[in-house]
């Protein structure tokens, strides 16, 4: 009688521990898409860190002023899912479009070049709506340690949220492009990352490459990069590894090299190459149109 109380014992413990376990292991499933989210603030932590350093601010000199009088768009905000609201600069075709090109800034943040930038570009596609977008919620920095400041201070998650609100606020059956320089560039990659299959199309002026190969393998639209041979920010070896790792992963790069330094493309800034940034702009302005 007493075994049977105990094999009973045993039989009751056993079934009470595998249930246990079944509730465990439903608990702990984790989806890709989770993952690649967990991962996403990785390569940006990468860049803050370099750019909040002074030898990167020795890279950039104090960007000139530029006017703001003729600046096409307007001001808004729009809703983020940490329930703080973000600012963007935006510009409306006068019909109605499901295309959206999202502008990121350089790390001085949404000052009057990078609007007039997005200006130039809702002027030349016409048809699509444009949207630059303030990742430092209302702070634009005039000077390179001012700029390391900002950046000291940017969040990650803050900023993915934004750019994840960006979309959103663009609709549910929109086509997102991109468009961005240095930083901008960086989160110009990683908005196609986080685009999914809503992203169509995605510009890099010399923005950090994304190494994690998982992340590669999520982007479902072509990209187009343009980057300065004699910049180290991102260096030449860094874009040669980028275009072995999109290659692996099986995903479409177009890379266009310059003998130019960083932040060619801003003529706001005194290293600007006119020849370069014009070869760039037709480049991206037809790769926009062809997607």
């Amino acid at each position: 009688m007493k075994k049977i109380l105990f094999i009973s014992g045993l039989i009751v413990l056993a079934l009470g521990w595998s249930g246990w376990k079944a509730k465990q292991g439903s608990a702990a499933f984790v989806s890709k898409a989770e993952i690649i989210s967990c991962m996403e603030t990785e390569t940006v932590g990468a860049y803050l860190n370099e750019a909040s350093k002074p030898a990167f601010g020795l890279m950039h000199n104090t960007p000139l002023q530029v006017s703001a009088q003729d600046l096409q768009g307007k001001m808004i905000k729009f809703d983020v899912s940490d329930g703080l609201q973000a600012n963007a600069y935006y510009l409306a075709p006068k019909k109605k479009s499901k295309k959206w090109l999202i502008v990121i800034q350089e790390w001085w943040g949404l000052n009057d070049q990078i609007k007039q930038e997005a200006d130039k570009y809702f002027t030349d596609l016409t048809d699509m709506n444009v949207l630059a977008i303030d990742m430092y919620d209302g702070k634009v920095a005039a000077t390179p340690d001012s700029a390391m400041k900002l950046t000291r201070e940017a969040k990650p998650e803050r900023m993915t949220n934004i750019i994840r609100g960006a979309i959103q606020q663009a609709g549910a059956d929109a086509a997102i492009y991109s468009v961005g320089w240095c930083f901008g560039g960086m989160w110009s990659l990683q908005t196609a990352i986080i685009g999914g299959a809503k992203a169509k199309g995605t510009i890099m002026f010399y923005g950090r490459p994304e190494t994690d190969m998982e992340k590669l393998k999520n982007i479902q639209c072509d990209i187009i990069g343009f980057f300065g041979n004699q910049d180290r920010s991102p260096s030449p070896e860094m874009v040669i590894a980028f275009e072995k790792n999109m290659e692996t992963a099986g995903k479409k790069l177009n890379t266009y090299k310059y003998d130019a330094g960083h932040g060619f493309a801003n003529p706001s800034n005194p290293k600007f190459n006119a020849e370069a940034t014009a070869d760039a702009y037709a480049k991206a302005i037809a790769f926009l149109r062809s997607h």
